[in-house]
């Protein structure tokens, strides 16, 4: 191919950038070259890819047309490669925040937590719940546990009942690959005596919390969205942050659905189903933690996990109409969780509220297994939610062009979502310019592709692709087709970003975006059986997720409205290193100013059956 050898960009050191608002760098598109392909489509694609004859010629097309040759295989990066996006610990100085005994307890964080909310009574409940739409949140199931309103086994009963009544539903919402209603009530009825003796463990106890299957969780398989993975991997535990929620008294209720090896944004799983929008189950939830998305959404559970390794927490969670939470690379244990991308995928966090997000993040945060990469021990923070003194002279990061690359309805839901933030709190926008973004973005695939594939390498030996559903299957073999020039050209791609990044945020505290470019699109037939592969809407899904990957940026995204559909719209703000406690305050003040808006989904379960 060397004839047809496609000119590479030569990278202008990151010192020469201009990233202010009136830079002559070139905002670029994504121009994705991939046809919307499910069905028989799918299958003949994939055969082409695995052809001795045509493979090859299939991938350097892809690669050239798709500009991977462009803008990494043939580029010019001066920088040093940066391998793992693990970041110094920097005494940020946040405002309104509490320092945490780094060997405090999970049940120890869930309580400083609790001290960190508002309080809420009972009579401002009674109230509010007549006004508009709202999900029971972890204090709502505690206060009710303890005032014996209801028991755990009782909220336990609910649960298994909700979940067979959504499998025969007209269109089943596939919540769930995994679930067992015996070790649900056994661990319902524990924590059920452990309140009788007046003694619970925490606010945690009792509730319902869903876990993404990809993480470890006795007594189930972990699947990937697979049907063979947990033959090969056996569990054989829960994974840390699990048993940090276990240690808490939560009950887990088993493993959420997911696309197959999270391989694409939509969550249509062709071995389990798809994991459907309460919102409209005609569309998708999102993936690829789409299940957890799904299932606190309709109600289910206040929270659930997620692995986040390309937006797989934040967009389910945008479409979803939830909560999505993603802290720094490095602060959640990653033990017993599938090793499918060791450098850019994270354990986060769904939830109905910023409140549970937080709660959650506090049970499962803290310090790393000795194995696990890190460098200093970072400090726990926790946001004083309760403050009577908002944080004050906040700067919002905003690239006009990029922020604005997304539906008209997005962008001014987003845009008057900001601009009400401004004003109510008097915090002001910084408009900057941040180059490359489809550079990131494409350094990212690479990336994500290539540890993907490494890591399957030696079970795709063994098995073949027979047992994948055919959209993995293609996924499986283009990520096989990315060679080592080019990741270490992604690596040395990373370092420049988190250059860039460092300098937009010498200039802000946090970056804000939509979450996704578009709503939840429609579930097609065709795919129902062989899952498909969309990467032009797959791109417009993903578009503001990979700094937070990519470079191990926490991020959280917050429901700011809806489209003409009904559908949910999400504000995201990227942050710098070890700043959850800003993010959480920022996206504690987005839900206060749009919380009264909140709609109840077409498909919702009243577990605590106060409403």
């Amino acid at each position: 191919m060397g004839l047809l050898r496609a000119a590479g960009v030569v990278y202008k050191p990151v010192e020469q950038l201009d990233l202010g608002p009136d830079s002559n760098e070139i905002y670029v598109e994504a121009d994705i070259k991939a046809p919307r392909m499910g069905g028989l489509l799918a299958k003949i694609f994939a055969w082409i890819l695995e052809s001795r004859i045509f493979g090859a010629l299939a991938f350097y097309i892809l690669k050239r047309l798709n500009r991977v040759h462009k803008f990494i295989s043939n580029a010019t990066v001066e920088e040093p490669p940066m391998f793992v996006p693990l970041h110094p610990y920097v005494d940020l100085d946040e405002q309104e925040v509490i320092e945490i005994d780094s060997d405090a307890s999970p049940a120890e964080r869930v309580q400083q937590a609790m001290n960190c909310l508002p309080l809420t009574s009972e009579n401002s409940l009674d109230a509010f719940k007549f006004s508009c739409f709202r999900r029971w949140t972890i204090a709502d199931y505690s206060r009710a546990y303890r005032n014996g309103e209801i028991t755990p086994l009782k909220v336990a009963e609910r649960f298994i009942y909700a979940v067979h009544e959504s499998s025969s539903r007209p269109l089943s919402i596939a919540f769930f690959i995994n679930y067992d209603a015996e070790d649900i009530l056994r661990q319902a009825t524990e924590s059920t005596l452990r309140y009788e003796r007046g003694a619970p463990i925490s606010a945690l106890d009792g509730v319902p919390i869903a876990v993404k299957d990809e993480i470890d969780c006795s007594p189930y398989p972990t699947t990937g969205g697979t049907k063979w993975l947990h033959k090969v991997r056996p569990c054989t535990g829960d994974a840390c942050c699990v048993a940090r929620l276990r240690s808490c008294g939560a009950i887990l209720v088993g493993k959420t659905n997911m696309h197959e090896l999270g391989a694409t944004p939509s969550g249509i799983n062709p071995h389990y189903g798809p994991p459907r929008n309460p919102y409209d189950p005609s569309r998708i939830s999102g993936g690829s933690s789409s299940g957890s998305a799904a299932v606190v959404c309709a109600g289910l559970c206040p929270a659930a996990l997620g692995v986040d390794g390309g937006g797989s927490v934040r967009m389910p969670a945008s479409l979803s109409g939830v909560v999505g939470f993603k802290p720094t690379f490095g602060r959640i244990p990653h033990s017993g969780v599938l090793p499918l991308n060791w450098t850019v995928g994270m354990v986060g966090v769904l939830a109905g509220t910023l409140e549970d997000a937080f709660i959650v993040y506090a049970a499962i945060s803290g310090h790393l297994p000795s194995h696990e990469p890190t460098t200093l021990p970072p400090k726990i923070h926790f946001p004083l939610l309760n403050s009577t003194n908002p944080i004050s002279n906040i700067k919002l990061a905003i690239y006009g062009e990029w922020f604005n690359d997304c539906n008209e309805e997005i962008r001014l839901r987003c845009s008057n979502a900001v601009q009400l933030l401004c004003e109510r709190y008097n915090w002001k926008t910084v408009e900057v310019t941040i180059p490359e973004l489809e550079v990131m973005r494409l350094a990212h695939y690479v990336t994500i592709g290539s540890e993907c594939s490494t890591a399957l390498s030696s079970h795709l030996e063994n098995l073949g692709r027979s047992e994948f559903g055919w959209d993995a299957r293609v996924v499986v073999d283009i990520y096989g087709a990315f060679n080592s020039n080019e990741y270490i050209k992604a690596q040395k791609l990373r370092y420049r970003h988190m250059q860039i990044h460092n300098k937009i945020f010498a200039k802000a505290d946090v970056i804000v975006t939509p979450t996704t470019g578009m709503t939840a699109y429609s579930i097609s037939k065709n795919a129902l059986k062989t899952g498909e592969l969309d990467y032009v809407n797959g791109g417009t899904i993903i578009r503001y997720q990979i700094a937070g990957n990519f470079l191990g940026l926490p991020a959280i995204t917050v429901p700011v409205g809806y489209d003409k559909a009904g559908l949910p719209i999400g504000l995201q703000f990227i942050g710098k290193p070890w700043s959850e406690p800003t993010l959480m305050h920022l996206a504690f003040a987005m839900q206060a100013l749009c919380i009264t808006d909140y709609r109840k989904p077409k498909v919702f379960y009243d577990i605590l059956g106060k409403k």
